[in-house]
């Protein structure tokens, strides 16, 4: 699990962002940056990088390595740090609170503003490059990328594609965007996963969960990864979470993934609460309705 850095940001002076943001620069054409470039990225004297480096390698904000040359690289916690910054300079978020969630490929933490958010890292790529280099596509087509680039890739990505879907689909509003960052419209409720229906709410939840589906399709997006995992339930109903993996409707695939959902949403309903869905309802059909726009309830 990656360090929170909000703790570090008082210490941090403006030349060592300076040095932070050098690094940065320099990790767009090689994974680790020669020291000798650095004060032509930072802007600093020789003088001054070896100072901020000493600061910014004490703090785990840097990495250094000797082989063929003494070069330094951004650890996630620098990063952090400069798209927590950029927030802060622009007002977006004012405090910082505690974890709302930590996986493999995110990390999420309440902060706030005029009213409590969600403020997500992306980790895509920091432990398991190779894997969503080949398979996601917003890096798929180049052949040198670093980790940095493709977490913050999947967060453009997933910040557009929130703010194509909302309001007219369950997502978390967008906010504002920075690096690898998302700030997001913090989510009541409680997961899916984790959810006790009452066996008159199961169809009607599962009914809202297709809708939102079939929405999202009509807007032009499939989710990709829709899981238990990935929605949450409130008294409202219901809100789709984690799109940065989503394909357009005209991707080649769209189909595959929208029926691949589908039999996800299912069968988890299935396992849980096996004697209240219909053995009738089908992925491939209500595949097929959301995508021909006929689809208009579950219920028969």
């Amino acid at each position: 699990m990656v360090r929170n850095v909000a703790e570090l940001l008082p210490e941090l002076e403006q030349e060592d962002f300076y040095l932070l943001s050098g690094v940065e620069q320099g990790m767009r054409f090689s994974e680790w940056v020669q020291r000798e470039k650095l004060p032509k990225f930072s802007g600093l004297t020789d003088e001054e990088v070896d100072y901020r480096l000493e600061r910014c390698l004490k703090r785990g904000l840097v990495e250094k390595k000797t082989i063929q040359y003494e070069g330094y690289t951004l650890q996630f916690e620098g990063y952090d740090a400069l798209a927590l910054r950029a927030l802060v300079e622009r007002e977006t978020i004012s405090e910082f609170g505690s974890p709302l969630g930590v996986g493999k490929e995110s990390d999420v933490y309440e902060v706030r503003s005029y009213k409590p958010l969600a403020l997500k890292y992306h980790r895509e790529g920091y432990t398991n490059f190779r894997e969503v280099h080949k398979e996601r596509d917003y890096t798929s087509d180049k052949e040198h990328v670093s980790w940095m680039y493709t977490a913050r890739k999947a967060a453009e990505r997933e910040h557009d594609i929130l703010e194509d879907l909302y309001p007219d689909v369950a997502v978390p509003r967008p906010i504002d965007q920075n690096r690898h960052a998302i700030v997001m419209e913090k989510m009541d409720g409680v997961e899916l996963s984790r959810t006790k229906l009452e066996d008159d709410q199961v169809l009607g939840l599962l009914d809202l969960l297709v809708r939102e589906i079939a929405r999202a399709y009509e807007k032009g997006y499939v989710h990709a990864d829709m899981s238990e995992y990935n929605v949450f339930v409130n008294e409202g109903g219901v809100k789709v979470f984690d799109w940065p993996q989503a394909v357009p409707t005209d991707h080649a695939n769209a189909d595959e993934f929208l029926r691949r959902d589908l039999e996800n949403a299912l069968g988890y309903f299935r396992r849980k609460y096996p004697r209240h869905v219909p053995d009738g309802l089908a992925s491939d059909d209500l595949a097929t309705t959301i995508a021909d726009e006929s689809f208009e309830t579950i219920r028969a």
